[in-house]
């Protein structure tokens, strides 16, 4: 593997590890900075959690474009250097405060994921988008896999210490993007900077104009939406549904991570191979409504926890929606349609812990006519659906300027 490449992987790993790494000492780090109880605790934890995703979605359209102005190495090694910088502060914080402007600082150098996945596509093929977006994806699951693993063992040592090894991480990894990391934006592909692209907004309106692409942005967002149910919902449900302790929570998202990176990691080449980009995402559509149904149903704790990778199986959706959208803009665009794409998955997470909540209170509370606590992977289930009927409208996917008829995998 190239050593870009394994930088570019290694970044999007520590940052999924480095959100992973905090969780296990969150609760009592802010009880310690508030001195309050655990109720309380957990009300600033959401609200922690929203201002990091709030960060992600208003930030990421404007890393993107600076990285298409500018380039992605300087964007990329910057945000590393700031994000250790943060972690420091977050270890020190004796006030919520601080806590607060930790994770704003944190969810702006998040956003960017939307120039790793720029850099992976200005060194990619047409035809190997898909699949190389795939290798991020896999790195990401592999932080969310051992970055709470990690982040537990070491809390045994108090609950700064997970943000002294996220900020020891991020150093070495930007130290290592120092010396490797090769700019790709060149003359050719350089494009001047826009406040109006730079903006949420202003970029949904841009890229939306493009044909045939707005409609291919509703279903990421849709499909997002629905994908979010995994994080909101599962230690509640399992908690409420099969009394799960909080090891067992954590052993099936384990196993969850794993099962995506050998998917967006191994198993998308033969997939897009066999069916092409097009048919891969209209296979893990119809695969995640199958899932979410299941898991809805399931009556039993064990056969779930057999269910929980195969829940994976659907995971080519997300690199292979990328691959169609990265080859419908040009080569000066790529940076700006990542930073879209990643404000569109951070939105979704903060709309989507609201919808699968209150769906989960509805049918589980003493009232409630029907008890149902697998209620909201049934809504999940008709939101790839509606996802996938708004995909099948769009007839054939566009191509950008800079895309010949090659084969798309």
């Amino acid at each position: 593997m190239r050593l870009p490449v394994l930088f570019i992987l290694l970044t999007v790993m520590i940052d999924a590890m480095g959100i992973g790494l905090i969780v296990p000492v969150m609760p009592d780090l802010i009880q310690e900075v508030q001195g309050a109880g655990l109720g309380t605790a957990a009300l600033w934890g959401g609200i922690l959690s929203t201002i990091f995703a709030a960060m992600q979605f208003l930030f990421s359209p404007l890393l993107g474009a600076l990285s298409d102005r500018f380039g992605r190495r300087p964007i990329l090694l910057i945000s590393l250097v700031v994000l250790c910088a943060d972690y420091l502060v977050m270890a020190v914080a004796g006030s919520i405060w601080l806590l607060i402007l930790g994770r704003v600082v944190g969810g702006i150098t998040a956003a960017t994921q939307s120039t790793a996945n720029a850099y992976m596509a200005d060194i990619s093929e047409p035809g190997e988008k898909a699949a190389n977006f795939g290798l991020i994806g896999a790195a990401f699951g592999m932080g969310f896999v051992l970055g709470p693993v990690v982040g537990g063992l070491l809390a045994e040592y108090g609950t700064r210490a997970p943000f002294y090894a996220a900020a020891a991480l991020a150093a070495a990894n930007g130290i290592f993007g120092y010396f490797v990391l090769k700019e790709t934006v060149d003359e050719r592909i350089r494009r001047p900077m826009s406040w109006w692209r730079a903006n949420p907004l202003g970029v949904f309106w841009q890229l939306g104009r493009l044909p045939g692409l707005g409609p291919l942005l509703l279903v990421y967002f849709i499909y997002q939406v629905a994908f979010v149910v995994y994080p909101s919902i599962w230690a509640y449900y399992t908690a409420e549904r099969f009394d799960w302790t909080p090891g067992m929570v954590g052993l099936s998202l384990g196993l969850f991570g794993i099962a995506m990176a050998v998917v967006q990691g191994g198993l998308i080449r033969p997939i897009l191979r066999l069916l092409g980009e097009r048919g891969a995402v209209i296979y893990g559509h119809f695969a995640d409504i199958g899932v979410f149904l299941l898991i809805g149903v399931v009556s039993s704790g064990t056969w779930l926890l057999i269910l929980t990778p195969l829940a994976a199986l659907p995971a080519v959706i997300t690199p292979a929606l990328q691959g169609i959208m990265s080859k419908a803009v040009g080569d000066d665009q790529q940076g700006e349609l990542q930073g879209t794409l990643t404000s569109i998955a951070a939105l979704a997470t903060i709309v989507s812990p609201l919808m699968m909540t209150s769906a989960f209170y509805t049918f589980t509370d003493s009232e409630a006519v029907i008890y149902l606590p697998g209620a909201p992977f049934f809504l999940a289930g008709a939101l790839v659906a509606l996802a996938l009927a708004v995909f099948l409208s769009i007839g054939k996917t566009p191509r950008g300027p800079n895309v010949s008829d090659t084969p798309e995998a």
